[in-house]
């Protein structure tokens, strides 16, 4: 017994079946190798003159590619008909589009994003409420990385559909700064105490001017929208900075900037409230304690 299986073990061997198994691991292996060496040299070829997205679907395209012709031709030496394979492929695609027409449409709005490019790789967009980094663009799918260092994946389909904010598109960025002054105030001098600050503020650029605008009478105070530009890293120091600078300039300079006015009244009927200041005495001061 053991001498027919030794046999047929050596029969095996020596057949060409066993060639056929060996000239298919070979060749996919070799696909594997080659696979591999293509993609890291396209990526070196091309690394300076695309940007990292298109690096990265280029690199992934072209090892999949090879990967896929190589398979072919491991499963044509071992015999398979291929024919038969890619009707069965063909039959097995179609089941799978039925049961997948929220991930083909992923996958269409993918190739919208790739071919418009809102957004690459690195970029901060903002998408409803959520606000991030990209780390990457699949097909299906973009994955942010939030300032929280939380990790976000927002299907292709709705970024198509929602109205996307790319925060880092340009190399500056203009920083609107709502301020209300008193009634009372000269608003020649507000406006000289404003520009002061801006060019006293090493971040604020020149050029861009900073802009002054007044935006009308409010119910306790005078609007005024002031608006200065930064260099696109230097956007949230600036806009910390100058806040507390402005309040500054106001206090040295006994600008007030005043508390909504609220008037009490108890109704159409009645007379409204009176009310009285008194000015603190010992006495009263002992009775409130």
């Amino acid at each position: 017994m053991m001498t027919e299986l030794w046999t047929q073990i050596a029969s095996f061997l020596t057949s060409d079946r066993l060639l056929s198994v060996i000239r298919a691991f070979m060749l996919f292996s070799l696909g594997f190798l080659i696979a591999k060496l293509v993609s890291a040299t396209v990526v070196k070829i091309v690394q300076n003159k695309v940007d990292k997205h298109r690096n990265m679907l280029l690199r992934r395209g072209t090892f999949y590619l090879i990967i896929l012709l190589f398979t072919i031709s491991a499963l044509k030496e071992l015999g398979f008909d291929l024919s038969v394979l890619l009707g069965a492929a063909g039959i097995f695609s179609v089941a799978i589009g039925f049961a997948s027409q929220t991930s083909a449409s992923n996958l269409i709005s993918g190739l919208f994003l790739v071919a418009e490019r809102p957004f690459s790789v690195g970029d901060v967009i903002r998408v409803g409420s959520t606000t991030g980094e990209v780390l990457a663009i699949d097909l299906l799918s973009v994955k942010l990385r939030t300032y929280d260092n939380l990790y976000v994946r927002l299907p292709n389909e709705s970024l198509i559909k929602s109205e996307v904010t790319t925060l880092t598109r340009f190399p500056i960025r203009r920083i609107d700064i709502q301020v209300g002054v008193a009634y009372k105030e000269d608003l020649k001098k507000v406006r000289e105490i404003l520009y002061a600050v801006a060019d006293k503020n090493p971040l604020s650029l020149e050029e861009p001017k900073p802009a002054y605008i007044f935006q009308g009478f409010g119910e306790s105070s005078l609007n005024i929208q002031f608006s200065v530009w930064a260099k696109r890293e230097n956007f949230l120091n600036l806009k910390n900075s100058i806040h507390e600078e402005i309040k500054n300039a106001f206090d040295e300079n006994g600008i007030e900037i005043p508390f909504p006015y609220r008037t009490l009244y108890s109704g159409s009927v009645t007379e409204p409230f009176p009310v009285k200041q008194v000015k603190p005495t010992p006495t009263n001061r002992n009775q409130a304690l």
